[in-house]
């Protein structure tokens, strides 16, 4: 266990709500991540109409995919490195007024873009460029202080992340619509690159838990080229969008990524344990990453499906289920919790893959009956919701012991400390 874990649990549990959800950066933004990703499709497709104009220049769906990257799964990044950066390093969370800080500048950006505002879109464009810079320098500050290069891979993605973000908030602005769609494609692959991190340290620590609950032996230890092969693929595409090189060049680029995230899903093959909620997760995200990433390749290559397709199952399959297992496996294992999901959180995920599924059959000239959209959204929302009605009250609890009384579970490890 790390120092930091050692010093939090040697210190008085804050005694009120609001004190314990600024305890943690997970306990905070977990939450706001689930409820943002739950509400705003529903709000989006179901109360305000997924085809309704609300700006004068952004087309809806451009502002939707810039509130689900930005905004929910922002949210969930947040949460992530401000957990996962103090173990890395051993050192203090991040506590009480800087937390806050941060959630209320990603509250001003949703704010604005909830509604989408013209008149208040450089606010919400600002809030958003500012909580992004202070989470890369908060990474850059722990790197430099504890002599460690361990968090700069984050950083970088990062620093991307804050330049597309920049850019697309430009386009929007200047009603430069193509510069924004392609600025938020980029910020999306930004995010596939931090996810493929994110998997290659949660899932090694993850598997050897399920395979040995003791933790006396390590039994599973993939190849350590394999750790960021992903991610980097990304990267190549990425430069490959931003050189503006031929569709066909970059759909061969985004077909090695996508291969690269299949690649990951061979490491889920560990006999009958494969079976365990949370392996199924985390392969999954990688598969629906890699899938989507290869559809979108082979869109630009002449298949029958729009590109858009592809980003639908990377972006709303492979990140949404990513955040999913994320805010899962950490919520209880930050908690005291041992692994094992009940059968909510379970169906939750499902409801999220089934959702993309509805999502993008239309695209693909399956023909279902009744409205799509509003299906999809409803299953997404409920995958979400069902994450939150069990792991809100671990939010509020101070952590606990693992439990002993269910098979599925192992003892309590620290899952992001393992992960270096």
């Amino acid at each position: 266990m790390s120092c930091s874990s050692c010093s939090s649990r040697s210190r008085p549990w804050p005694a009120s709500r609001l004190g314990m959800l600024g305890d943690e950066g997970f306990r905070l933004f977990f939450p706001l991540g689930a409820v943002y990703a739950a509400f705003f499709p529903l709000f989006w497709v179901l109360a305000m109409g997924f085809d309704l104009p609300l700006t004068e220049t952004v087309p809806p769906a451009l502002w939707h995919a810039h509130e689900m990257l930005i905004g929910a799964f922002g949210a969930a990044l947040i949460g992530f490195l401000t957990t996962a950066a103090p173990e890395w390093t051993d050192t203090e969370p991040m506590r009480g007024w800087p937390l806050w800080a941060l959630a209320a500048l990603w509250g001003a950006g949703r704010a604005v873009g909830l509604l989408g505002w013209d008149g208040l879109g450089a606010v919400g464009a600002l809030a958003d460029l500012v909580w992004i810079a202070a989470l890369l320098v908060y990474l850059l500050r722990l790197s430099w202080l504890k002599h460690t290069d361990r968090l700069l891979v984050f950083a970088l993605w990062l620093a991307m992340l804050l330049a597309c973000t920049a850019a697309a908030r430009f386009g929007f602005v200047a009603g430069d619509i193509a510069l924004a769609q392609h600025a938020l494609h980029l910020a999306g692959f930004a995010f596939l690159g931090l996810l493929g991190l994110a998997l290659a340290r949660i899932t090694v620590p993850v598997t050897n838990l399920v395979l040995d609950p003791t933790e006396n032996d390590s039994p599973f230890r993939p190849h350590p080229g394999r750790l960021n092969l992903a991610p980097g693929l990304v990267l190549v595409a990425m430069a490959g969008q931003v050189s503006g090189l031929s569709p066909a060049v970059n759909g061969y680029l985004l077909l090695a990524a996508g291969a690269a995230f299949m690649d990951r899903v061979a490491e889920a093959f560990i006999g009958r344990a494969a079976l365990r909620s949370e392996i199924v997760m985390l392969a999954g995200a990688s598969a629906l990453a890699g899938t989507g990433l290869m559809m979108t390749g082979a869109a630009e290559l002449g298949a029958q499906w729009p590109a858009v397709t592809g980003l639908h199952v990377a972006f709303m399959g492979g990140l949404g289920l990513g955040v999913y297992a994320v805010f899962c496996i950490a919520g209880l294992l930050h908690t005291g919790r041992g692994l094992g999901l009940s059968l909510t959180v379970r169906a939750g995920a499902l409801a999220l893959g089934v959702s993309v599924l509805l999502r993008i059959a239309p695209d693909l000239g399956i023909a279902l009956p009744g409205p799509l959209h509003a299906a999809a959204a409803l299953l997404w929302a409920g995958g979400f919701g069902a994450w939150l009605s069990v792991f809100w009250r671990y939010m509020l609890a101070a952590p606990m012991d693992a439990p002993q009384t269910a098979p599925a579970d192992a003892p309590h490890a620290d899952l992001l400390a393992a992960a270096e």
